[in-house]
């Protein structure tokens, strides 16, 4: 049999046992349990994740080919800086804002800004931001850095568009057809085959340059950027801590797994897990084998993750490796698309449109119009210089905007939720002025200047504009699940 058959045989052997895994998984697990199509089940897989699952999913959700491909991309070590700094990230998660999310019983994270401000506008307003974010930034993304990788590694001629169209394909089949508990099993499957194989591929990696890092520059090497580099050091005193508690503890894609379990207690204990995977696995990953490319092949950019691991790993284990990057890709996908249905659903959905939905025909509609949207904007992200950071910049014009809703709404008490409405709109502005029209600090900072200026002003809006006085009541230490932040 020639190699590259046996390769495409493994590769789609292992897909199809994953598959089959999670489905036989997920029958067993409601086999038992008399559910119906409700937003628990739909969205938070009828709250019955145990932390081993809440930790691969959570690793995997995040693990995708814009990290995979995106970082390895810039061929420097620096960019475990990303990885490294999530590790806190998680833990502010875990420790301060999970058991929140708990206590008042959120289905979304959205869901808490209306219980805190007592107003719906600053839900729908938050989920509609995020619902832009994951269709035009994120999805695109993914799609796009997954069909690079395949393209590279089996050296195919295919158009991108098509292998992104399979992917798309199939990771809405996961999110339709199984709901979240679908998307998490399939997750820490997925992700016990790629941390394995990754670190095979580290190893590998090394040992095709014998363990010697000898002429690769300087620069390349170091965990202190200068200005010039992409996380110059001083940023990580300013945005970067902000970037990760955002992505980390409101994100409904990543967080929706934590809140999926049967009480905070288990969901924290699968978020520490998490962190402990993210502080010990991940950084070698995403830099390491991009470095070793640089020695090997010249600055190649994005395409140096999918040509090492094509040149270090035996046909038959690439093909392995190929159906592990599949799964990250697809679960990836799947769980922005469900984390975005869920926003959708019950953020806007049920609010203008119609409160008692048919869920499950309701999922279907939306998921196709997200993955044609995502599909149709992967040509844009094609021409991108780097993935991972066109990714960061562009997420700055929603992030800290949205973050700012929620520090505000967990620190305080008597905010105008119109007040915070209009922050998160001059903080748009703000960031989209920094970013398209004069940039004078590098966008890291200037995420941080957003955020800080954005809970200043929604505060001094309220007390000035709307005449409704703030005051010190962090919801992790006083609030109760009943309170709501009516102005006063």
């Amino acid at each position: 049999m020639p190699i590259e058959i046996l390769q495409i045989l493994v590769f789609v052997g292992i897909t199809a046992l994953i598959a089959g895994l999670t489905w036989r998984r997920c029958v067993q697990e409601t086999s038992h349990l008399n559910l119906s199509s409700t937003r628990d089940e739909v969205f938070l897989a009828g709250r019955g994740l145990g932390w081993v699952v809440v930790a691969g999913s959570i690793t995997l959700t995040n693990l995708s080919t814009d990290q995979l491909v995106g970082m390895n991309g810039n061929q420097m070590a620096l960019l475990a800086w990303w990885e490294l700094s999530a590790v806190v990230g998680l833990i502010i998660l875990g420790k301060i804002i999970l058991p929140v999310y708990y206590r008042y019983e959120c289905t979304t994270t959205t869901e808490l800004l209306e219980k805190r401000y007592g107003d719906f506008r600053i839900r729908a307003l938050i989920g509609l931001l995020f619902l832009l974010g994951n269709v035009f930034i994120f999805i695109p993304a993914m799609l796009y850095s997954g069909s690079l990788f395949m393209q590279t590694l089996f050296n195919v001629e295919l158009p991108l568009l098509v292998i992104a169209s399979a992917f798309a394909l199939m990771g809405a089949a996961y999110a339709v057809l199984g709901g979240l508990r679908a998307v998490a099993i399939s997750d820490a499957y997925s992700g016990v085959l790629l941390l394995s194989l990754g670190m095979v591929v580290v190893v590998l990696s090394l040992a095709a340059i014998n363990f010697d890092f000898s002429g690769i520059p300087i620069d390349r090497l170091t965990l202190i950027g200068n200005n010039e580099s992409p996380i110059p050091w001083h940023t990580l005193l300013t945005g970067m801590l902000f970037i990760q508690i955002f992505y980390w503890g409101t994100n409904q894609t990543i967080t929706q797994r934590a809140m999926a379990s049967p009480t905070a207690e288990e969901g924290q204990k699968g978020v520490m897990a998490a962190a402990a995977i993210r502080l010990l696995i991940i950084p070698p990953m995403v830099v390491i084998p991009g470095i070793v490319s640089f020695k090997l092949y010249g600055d190649i950019g994005d395409a140096a993750f999918g040509r090492i691991v094509g040149d270090v790993l035996p046909l038959w284990l690439s093909g392995a490796f190929a159906a592990a990057i599949a799964a990250a890709v697809l679960t990836s996908v799947n769980s922005v698309l469900n984390a975005s249905t869920a926003l959708y659903v019950c953020d806007i959905h049920e609010r203008f449109i119609g409160s008692a939905p048919n869920l499950r025909r309701l999922n279907l509609i939306i998921t196709v119009a997200f993955v044609v949207i995502g599909l149709a904007m992967v040509p844009v992200y094609a021409q991108a210089e780097s993935i991972i950071n066109l990714v960061q910049e562009l997420y700055g014009l929603l992030s800290m905007p949205i973050l700012s809703a929620f520090i505000v709404g967990l620190l305080f008490r008597g905010v105008s939720a119109g007040a915070a409405i209009v922050a998160v709109v001059l903080g748009v502005l703000l960031y989209g002025f920094f970013s398209f029209v004069w940039a004078p600090f590098h966008y890291i900072h200037m995420m941080f200047i957003t955020v800080i200026f954005c809970v200043s002003a929604a505060l001094l809006v309220s007390r000035w504009v709307f005449h409704a006085t703030p005051y010190w009541a962090p919801a992790i230490l006083f609030a109760q699940p009943d309170d709501t932040n009516i102005a006063r």
